[in-house]
């Protein structure tokens, strides 16, 4: 049985068109067209209306190590509520343990170099982050539109490299077997050498959100 801010393989799998990637390292699932093409234009609209420039939990001295830009998407909206309700409908995670649906614009040149999604353990901003909800356990990403060229994302342990594909959802388990960190999971949002391109994020906690 699944911990409410969980889900599975095994869920995951149930839906028609899933496909799990080959790997022993971490576990790493992609679906093509999740996403309609209506809504994933319809949030595309959300995200330009509300973008800000991306920041970081633990920030180094790059300035340049994520040069996107983030929009908050209000819960209220309709087609944020769309969005959840396909979310919960694939992977059966308790929506109290999700963080806000996020998205994401990246304009020529812009990209976000490799990292891993959960919170360092014992960073500046490990209490402030994770204080109330925990740590990050799922990450469900889904890109809204072709891109011209370039921007894809790169999964280095797994050997994968996903091509931006509007629609298509991407999505891994941030920790291992024992419930670890799984540093396989590091990623790069590579440059976008033409056009742009348009990503929601959704992230899940051990623990109800709480914010």
């Amino acid at each position: 049985m699944m911990n409410p801010g969980e889900s599975s393989a095994d869920k995951l799998l149930a839906r028609d068109g899933v496909q799990r990637i080959p790997s022993e390292k971490l576990e790493l699932f992609q679906l093509r067209d999740f996403v309609p093409p209506d809504l994933c234009q319809e949030l595309i609209s959300l995200i330009e209306l509300d973008r800000r420039p991306s920041t970081l939990a633990d920030a180094g001295d790059d300035n340049y190590f994520r040069t996107s830009e983030t929009c908050d998407l209000d819960a209220g909206l309709p087609a944020v509520m769309r969005m959840e309700a396909l979310l919960h409908a694939l992977n059966g995670i308790d929506p109290a343990h999700g963080e806000p649906l996020q998205g994401q614009r990246y304009d020529v040149g812009q990209e976000f170099k490799p990292h891993c999604d959960y919170f360092n353990p014992g960073g500046k901003d490990w209490t402030r982050y994770c204080s109330v909800a925990g740590q990050r356990t799922w990450t469900f990403m889904i890109y809204l539109n072709d891109v011209d060229a370039g921007g894809a994302t790169r999964f280095k342990a797994a050997k994968k490299m996903f091509q931006p594909e509007a629609g298509k959802l991407v999505c891994w388990n941030n920790r291992r077997p024992d419930l670890r960190e799984n540093p396989n999971t590091i990623h790069h949002g590579m440059k976008v050498r033409k056009g742009l391109k348009y990503v929601i994020t959704k992230w899940y906690r051990e623990k109800p959100w709480g914010w």
